[in-house]
């Protein structure tokens, strides 16, 4: 117990190197992946695996997928393979270049000065979970990047616990499937997966928040891009002539629901949410996530932003809005609770009895195994750790993450 506890106090490390690699991905971009960077870290994790001892590492340099299996030693778990994924790449939507993480031991329960040069302050008011973790070691940012805790949390606990299967062979389990994925972050993560190569039967994401989170249930997802093309002339001579796209942009914005924007909606509640807009007289571009929970609200979403463009199409000329919406993921709750709730039901024990209250609620957002789930790979999602995801706030717990070391070990073992 004692060799195990000194492995699992090794997360650290590896989540502090792994940050230190910026793997941000790029939604606007074609290729696969998004940025080359995100194979950097590939690499490094794909040696680290080959130095493991773990089976089958493989590192897919095309497209940037890490593989690895490490075989059971267990003759009565044979039957299934469990696979546990995460993903490498940060969002777009803050830097993840040049983190430069900060670690706050026994927290005293009070604001953090991320950055005292800028007063950039983590904020016990704003962020009051924060207060939970008085006495712990936290994980922050400097208040110039985000963290990169979603997912490299993960990673670095998946990497722990193969460390810790491999070099304590009295842990007894049945084979165990590993995959590190990028793009998850621009809804891409699994678009070139090798399911054959992971050879799972089913699996889990590490890529949840705080200690305890389980969930099987998602957003229904798609992307909205808003081209506007307008007519400019100049401002003395405009009248009944200029078409004025950014305008039209703003006037899109204003019909779709007010309450129905994140900042307003938790739970269930889906939302429209503008990721980007930028523009002038003569063209414009606004860039849309559209979320539901339930399938039946998510298509009335597409369906109301669709006839919001034909009116405006109406009232300033045909094509003078450019809609496409694209599906990104479905709910993943209707392939886990028909033939798979045994995989929460087990995970959920695990958490008790490690002592770790589970936390089974909705996602307000998606993960690679959403897609999994569709793709024939029941996933649903685990607790990685971290808070405020995407920006310069994010944090997460250490004794969290070692306690997901243990939780992933746990699952490994089990006979589900």
């Amino acid at each position: 117990m004692e060799k195990r506890n000194e492995m699992k106090s090794k997360v650290l490390d590896k989540f502090l190197r792994y940050v230190k690699i910026d793997t941000e991905a790029d939604e606007r971009s074609d290729s696969f992946p998004s940025t080359e960077k995100q194979k950097d870290l590939g690499r490094l994790l794909f040696q680290e695996l080959k130095d493991l001892g773990v089976d089958e590492a493989y590192f897919d340099e095309q497209y940037g997928y890490v593989y690895g299996k490490i075989e059971g030693n267990d003759e009565t778990k044979q039957e299934k393979t469990i696979a546990f994924i995460s993903h490498m790449d940060t969002a777009p939507s803050f830097t993840g270049k040049g983190v430069n993480p900060r670690i706050i031991k026994d927290y005293d329960g009070e604001d953090i000065v991320l950055n005292q040069e800028e007063q950039i302050i983590l904020s016990v008011k704003k962020f009051p979970e924060i207060k939970n973790y008085k006495g712990k070691t936290l994980i922050t940012t400097d208040g110039t990047t985000l963290l990169g805790a979603d997912d490299k949390a993960g990673v670095a606990e998946i990497m722990t616990m193969a460390e810790i299967l491999i070099s304590n062979p009295e842990i007894k389990h049945g084979p165990v499937a590993i995959c590190f994925t990028p793009d998850e972050e621009v809804g891409a993560g699994v678009d070139h997966i090798d399911l054959t190569r992971l050879g799972a039967d089913y699996g889990f994401t590490v890529d949840g928040g705080a200690l305890g989170e389980l969930e099987y249930e998602n957003f229904n997802a798609a992307s909205a891009v808003c081209k506007i093309q307008g007519v400019n002339v100049h401002p003395g001579e405009a009248k009944n002539k200029m078409k004025h796209a950014a305008l039209i942009g703003m006037e899109l914005e204003m019909m779709l629901p007010k309450n129905e924007k994140p900042q307003f909606t938790g739970g269930y509640e889906g939302f429209y949410h503008l990721t980007g807009i930028q523009g002038e007289e003569e063209s414009a571009r606004l860039d849309y996530i559209i979320r539901d929970h339930s399938r039946e609200k998510f298509e009335e979403k597409k369906v109301f932003m669709q006839q919001c463009v034909d009116f405006l199409n109406q009232k300033y000329g045909a094509k003078t809005i450019d809609l496409e919406i694209k599906d990104s993921y479905y709910n993943m709750k209707e392939k886990i609770e028909p033939d798979y709730f045994f995989l929460i039901e087990g995970a959920k024990k695990c958490m008790e009895e490690l002592g770790i209250e589970p936390q089974i609620k909705p996602i307000r957002g998606g993960t690679d195994g959403a897609r999994l789930s569709y793709m024939g790979l029941p996933c649903p999602n685990l607790c990685a750790g971290g808070h405020n995801f995407h920006g310069r706030y994010e944090y997460v717990c250490l004794e969290s993450m070692e306690s997901i070391v243990e939780l992933l070990v746990k699952l490994a073992s089990l006979s589900f």
